[in-house]
């Protein structure tokens, strides 16, 4: 048995007219780092509640370990479930110093060993000797560290994080990504983050969960979800794609489209004739002689890459133009007529 399992979990929340959670199935395996990924109303941050303890489900049932913490005949609260939080704005106690507030939910503990534990997860988030600081004297990142550690103080089965990067500058997100995950292995934690940032739920998650009006789209690892998206939504939402409408051809590895025939990067095991194609803009590699070709609408600088919005010949124009990516140094007009091939490996068929 998985080491946690959500099985037809649902909340219903009172005069919505669909449920906020609706039914879903999900098993971690113990070590795991798992995020769920999706637009705000999506249903993610009521999951993490409802795994937490602090909003009840509808119906479904929760196991952590080999235990059900909730059912329809079972609920075990918060405080008894094992799980360390930590919040988006981190919860800190501002009056406290650092050693007090990772202290705070050891209450079942000897002054001694708070004292001995506090320096060992102070250690462990590299914190080592701001034990006696104040929250006020520490970065934004150092304030993430902490509430982390205290998450961790307790030795919880599970640890949960809402958002944990929403309050970071770009610069210190990234270099919180690689902190937290790291800190999560040395601890040898399973962890379950919230998040509608598609980059800090690739660059922290062994899979990732992406869900939309309380309903998982997909599970898989952040390659597969990205290569290999399910349908349009999860096209869309994990990074920027072109949909396009065909036909699938009788070999079933090629699809006719208004821009041509592309290709699939193995057969189809489905035979439905009318699909519907995700090609990532990173596929779409400019050829002086390639197989497609069209007129630069726009481009916008990205700093590792241009953004070129390309128009067919025979694209229709009330259609969204083609997007491709281009290296930085390569001059491009807007006027200007480029060639580009596709690379099968970013095609993907996808559910409507």
């Amino acid at each position: 048995m998985s080491f946690i399992q959500l099985s037809q979990l649902t909340k219903a929340f009172k005069n919505a007219e669909t449920p906020a959670v609706n039914q879903i199935d999900l098993k971690i395996e113990k070590g795991e780092i798992i995020t769920l990924l999706g637009p705000s109303g999506c249903g993610k941050t009521t999951t993490l509640r409802m795994l937490a303890g602090f909003e009840q489900p509808t119906s479904g049932s929760i196991y952590i370990g080999d235990r059900v913490v909730y059912d329809d005949r079972t609920y075990i609260p918060p405080e008894k479930r094992g799980i360390g939080m930590v919040f988006q704005d981190y919860a800190l106690f501002p009056h406290l110093t650092i050693e007090k507030n990772i202290m705070f939910g050891l209450n079942k503990w000897s002054t001694r060993a708070k004292k001995e534990r506090a320096k060992e997860v102070l250690e462990l988030v590299g914190l080592d000797g701001y034990g006696k600081r104040y929250p006020n004297e520490l970065s934004g990142g150092q304030q993430q560290r902490v509430a982390l550690a205290r998450a961790l103080a307790p030795r919880p089965h599970v640890v949960l994080m809402d958002e944990p990067f929403s309050n970071l500058d770009a610069g210190l997100r990234e270099r919180m990504r690689y902190d937290v995950t790291t800190i999560l292995r040395k601890a040898d934690k399973t962890a379950i983050i919230v998040t509608h940032d598609q980059k800090d739920a690739f660059a922290v998650s062994d899979r990732v969960v992406v869900m939309n009006e309380g309903i998982i789209q997909q599970i898989a690892s952040p390659r597969e979800m990205y290569r290999c998206p399910k349908n349009c939504f999860v096209a869309q939402f994990v990074g920027k794609t072109n949909l396009l409408t065909g036909t699938l051809c009788s070999d079933m590895k090629h699809v006719d489209t208004y821009i041509g025939r592309v290709s699939l990067p193995e057969q189809s095991q489905f035979p439905v004739e009318d699909v519907r194609i995700s090609i990532r803009p990173e596929g779409c590699r400019l050829a002086e002689n390639g197989m497609y070709s069209g007129r630069v609408e726009r481009v916008t600088y990205g700093g590792e890459y241009q953004e070129v919005e390309v128009r067919l010949g025979d694209q229709n124009v009330s259609s969204q133009p083609m997007v491709v990516y281009a290296p930085i140094e390569q001059e491009i007009e807007v006027g200007s007529v480029i060639s580009f091939d596709i690379t099968p490996e970013l095609v993907a068929l996808v559910e409507a």
